[in-house]
């Protein structure tokens, strides 16, 4: 009997067998070709809502997609273990071990189909599942054909871990929510964590039916589903008969909002960081919500129309600790952030004039200054109060922030080095027209437009031995740094500032027990537009502003009276009590000998006072606005002369020109005349009334 033998090794194949092979490599070549011009549209699953939290990780504030959905990225190490090791079970049991498609599955539900002529979704695995979300179609057979095939081609690019993460992202849970942390949030207001046997059942039965089990809309029927799925759980050996039971009485929850703290600055920390699922800051959600509440009632006392705007920083690291832009999206220009807003900063950036003086070594704490009527090349300033002082030193100056003696030291300074130092510290000074104007001397008064932030900045580097660094929402490895002063500058200046007169109803930290100890100072724009307070103090710098967003004034609305006391308000929340900061100890009142006096107050070509005569002793009729008056005289100078008696201005007549000054009351008296170029001439004088004979 013949024997048939076997072909031999490395024989060459017939053309049978050739056909074969080259039609299996074809195949596989076009499935390759196919799965690569054709990849699953995975990209969609990462168009997640962005979520912002605090330094801590609480939950600040969620954003929806650009579709209008709550989708929230759902990390597997963040939710219970003990709810995924369930889902698999009751989803797909052979999940672990199946390519994508599990076949006794899928032969049960064909054999459901021939029998019903209905397609099921018994035979879908929790990959085709994540298939169908991806890509969603009408439940027909070639639909399921499809999701077998992107199926397998998910299972190539990603691990099965991945994959049940993708599931549990776009999983819908009802209405705009998608996901198991957005519906756990929504539901239970907590992420995916601890869920008790009841939670569990509702979170795996919802996604089958989102909207027919709805459980704020349709209680019932979520409960039905829920309580199925708590069956299971018995029958998987999950929970006993007595903890089903015990299961089934827990109440369906209502859908409640997800939080919203620190609206605005999450806001921006989701723009500068666009494509990231989760952007933890530096912001501190507890501040947060204590300066949050102190801005609200602020605002709500001060009018309708009124903002709030308040930042922490904490000095060391520059991290922003609570970031408050406005006071609610329910009140007018509440969905701007002021702290971004660029305004007029009033008299806060007079420190900073005062410091750069004592760096260049043209003045110090001591030094002896004309707070007095002067023309600085036809700019011609006037004190908050319309008063002047004479000579005051310069620590009073800032103390008691008057004007004069800061234009004059800006003078000195020069307004151009003076905005390069601002910028180079973090800050943009924006001037109007500034195509065509450079800084000038009303940069000392808040002629320039700056933030909140900017303000914060400078204010941090004076509160950090005058290093300026830029600030931190979020953690950083390095950032730029520059010296805005030196150490021993900045300490004077915030030994000046402690110094401040607290607002009513504040003892100074001295006198109170745990106080935070603050340098501060306030700021007023011109037209009461804007109501600043900037603090350092117990390692924080505060800044507060108040106003109207649309800039409208409010007249008699100050820094002091409006922003200070949110500020001290503010600081008591950031912290409390702490050692004395040695900074702010008082500083030796007399300036070396060559800095003694700022400027020499009388010039020889100024208008010299006829009347009234250095010295005299005048009677008047009566003192106040019932007088008679005295006529004033002077001869020289270049015209106009402007008169002051008693630190304001004296009005002249409308007929004859004349200015006529009208003592307040007896006693004695300075009266000073200054021509167009700012030269002037006092002169000291006794009223007396002729009631005193």
């Amino acid at each position: 009997m013949p024997v048939r033998r076997g072909r031999r090794l490395g024989a060459p194949l017939g053309p049978r067998a050739r056909r074969i092979v080259t039609g299996v490599i074809a195949l596989a070549l076009t499935l390759f070709a196919l799965d690569v011009i054709f990849p699953p549209p995975l990209q969609r699953g990462g168009v997640v809502s962005p979520v912002v939290l605090d330094r801590e990780g609480v939950w600040l504030r969620a954003f929806a997609t650009p579709t209008g959905k709550w989708r929230l990225a759902a990390r597997l190490d963040e939710v219970d273990p003990e709810f995924l090791r369930r889902v698999v079970a009751i989803e797909d049991a052979r999940f672990w071990s199946h390519p994508g498609v599990d076949p006794l599955a899928l032969a049960r539900a064909t054999a459901s189909y021939l029998r019903t002529g209905v397609v099921t979704s018994g035979g879908s695995t929790i990959t085709m599942q994540t298939a169908r979300l991806l890509e969603p179609r009408p439940r027909t057979v070639p639909s399921k054909l499809i999701e077998i095939v992107r199926a397998l081609q998910i299972e190539r690019r990603l691990t099965k871990r991945e994959i049940l993460a993708l599931y549990l992202t776009l999983a819908p849970y009802g209405g705009n929510l998608e996901g198991v942390r957005a519906a756990s949030r929504a539901y239970f207001a907590r992420d995916p964590v601890g869920l008790s046997d009841a939670e569990m059942a509702l979170l795996i039965a919802l996604p089958q039916a989102p909207e027919a089990r709805r459980p704020d809309r349709r209680p019932e029927a979520a409960r039905a589903a829920r309580d199925a799925v708590l069956a299971k759980f018995r029958d998987e050996g999950f929970i006993d008969a007595h903890l089903e039971a015990e299961a089934k009485l827990a109440a369906i929850p209502a859908r409640t909002p997800f939080p919203i703290r620190a609206d605005l600055a999450a806001e921006g920390l989701v723009r500068a960081h666009p494509g990231e699922p989760v952007v933890r800051s530096t912001l501190d959600a507890r501040l947060q919500d204590g300066l949050q509440e102190i801005a609200r009632e602020a605002a709500i006392a001060a009018g309708p129309d009124v903002s709030v705007a308040i930042l922490a920083v904490e000095i060391e690291g520059r991290h922003v600790r609570a970031s408050v832009g406005g006071v609610g999206f329910d009140r007018v220009g509440g969905w701007i952030d002021m702290t971004r807003a660029v305004r007029s900063p009033g008299s806060t950036l007079k420190p900073f004039i005062y410091a750069l003086a004592f760096d260049d070594g043209v003045a110090a704490p001591g030094t002896m200054v004309d707070d007095a009527p002067q023309r600085f090349s036809g700019y011609m300033p006037e004190n908050f109060d319309r008063r002047f002082h004479g000579q005051v030193k310069i620590s009073d100056a800032l103390m008691h922030s008057l004007n004069l003696p800061a234009v004059a030291t800006l003078e000195k300074v020069g307004a151009g080095r003076f905005e390069a130092a601002l910028t180079a510290a973090g800050a943009k000074p924006r001037f109007p027209r500034r195509e065509t104007v450079e800084p000038g001397l009303a940069l000392a008064l808040g002629g320039v437009g700056l933030t909140l932030e900017e303000l914060a900045t400078l204010y941090a580097a004076l509160g950090d031995d005058g290093q300026a660094k830029p600030l931190r929402f979020v953690e950083a490895p390095t950032w730029a740094s520059s010296r805005l002063m030196k150490p021993e500058t900045s300490r004077r200046v915030l030994s000046i500032l402690a110094a401040t007169p607290t607002p009513k109803g504040r003892l100074p930290a001295a006198l109170t027990v745990d106080a935070p100890q603050i340098a501060f100072k306030t700021g007023t724009s011109y037209g009461f537009r804007d109501a600043w307070a900037m603090g350092v103090g117990a390692g924080h710098v505060v800044a507060v502003w108040v106003g109207r967003p649309d800039g409208a004034p409010r007249p008699g609305a100050t820094g002091r009276s409006d922003a200070l006391p949110i500020l001290f308000d503010a600081f008591d929340r950031v912290r409390a009590g702490g050692a004395p900061d040695q900074r702010f100890a008082p500083l030796q009142a007399r300036a070396p000998a060559g800095l003694a006096r700022f400027a020499d107050a009388r010039d020889d070509s100024a208008p010299r006072i006829l009347f009234p005569p250095d010295g005299a002793e005048l009677v008047v009729d009566r003192a106040g606005e019932g007088g008679r008056g005295l006529s004033l005289a002077a001869r020289g100078g270049r015209a106009p002369v402007t008169w002051y008696a008693e630190g304001v201005e004296v009005p002249r007549e409308a007929t004859s020109g004349r200015a006529i000054w009208k003592p307040s009351a007896p006693g004695f008296h300075e009266v000073m005349a200054v021509d167009a170029d700012g030269r002037r001439t006092s002169v000291r004088v006794r009223i007396r009334s002729a009631a005193e004979g």
